[in-house]
């Protein structure tokens, strides 16, 4: 079998030289020389340096080695490039959510400064409104005394139609649980019925004492709330006015007969007409 001109290299590890297989000729003329060189070391003394070449399954065994170890660093090389790329993505990630959570904590700071600017404006109007409760409470204490005051001069009919509303004013207005707005509520019902009142002219049924002491019914004509007349089955009149410690009645026979035609008048009987009736005016 012919030989080719071929170079085959083989790595040697462990000290081991490279040898070159080549053309037959020169493999010859090498082997020739090696030869030589070993008689020469054999009679210089140096024969123990002379080390026989591999063989073919030592060569082979290097090889495998060669290649395993060679596969080893690629699987390493491998594994820390994928290691690198993993571990870089997750920088990268966290660098996101650190630049993330900066975001939001601008945000919340914000949000904070926000809210205590808020919460200053918000105590401060709450201080104003606290303040003008007690303007209020204040005022509409004044109003409940003074319809207390003003509840005595009325007349008897006018008290018991408002008798409800003069009931939910507080005995005591600093111990009251009553909302001021409530509380003005009522007064403001009282008033109004008060100021319809005033501009009317009612007719009621009473009870007054006449003349000679003795009590009788009688029909009692309010004007407003400052003046009053009453005219008995019998003809006996009177005029009443209030006080403070409620209405003051006084008999008067000089206005029975204006009275009685002022009644007919406000009950139909008697066509309209100008009747003159004693006034006091304060």
């Amino acid at each position: 079998m012919k030989m080719k001109n071929i170079l085959v290299f083989i790595l040697v590890f462990s000290g081991l030289r490279i040898v070159h297989a080549e053309h037959p000729k020169e493999t010859g003329r090498q082997a020739e020389i090696e030869k030589q060189e070993q008689e020469k070391a054999v009679r210089t003394g140096n024969a123990e340096n002379i080390s026989a070449p591999p063989t073919l399954e030592e060569t082979r065994l290097t090889m495998d080695k060669w290649l395993e170890t060679q596969q080893i660093i690629s699987k390493e090389r491998k594994d820390w490039q994928q290691g690198k790329e993993i571990l870089l993505s997750r920088l990268e990630l966290v660098k996101k959510e650190v630049a993330t959570l900066d975001e939001k904590n601008k945000q919340a700071e914000s949000s904070v400064t926000e809210a205590n600017k808020k919460r200053s404006e918000l105590l401060a109007e709450n201080d104003q409104l606290t303040a003008a409760g007690a303007q209020l409470t204040g005022a509409v204490a004044g109003m409940e005394r003074e319809i207390r005051q003003m509840f005595k001069q009325l007349p008897e009919p006018v008290q018991t139609k408002l008798q409800p509303l003069y009931q939910r004013i507080p005995e005591d207005p600093s111990k009251t649980r009553v909302a001021a707005a409530e509380r003005y509520q009522n007064i403001l019902g009282i008033l109004n019925e008060l100021n319809k009142t005033n501009n009317e002219i009612t007719v009621s049924y009473e009870v007054h004492n006449l003349a000679d002491g003795r009590p009788s019914e009688v029909k009692a004509i309010y004007v407003g709330l400052a003046q009053a007349y009453y005219v008995s089955a019998r003809g006996e009149a009177g005029i009443g006015r209030p006080t403070a410690d409620g209405w003051k009645w006084e008999p008067s026979k000089a206005v029975a007969r204006d009275v009685l035609m002022a009644l007919e008048i406000l009950e139909g009987k008697q066509s309209p007409a100008f009747v003159p009736l004693p006034v006091i005016l304060k």
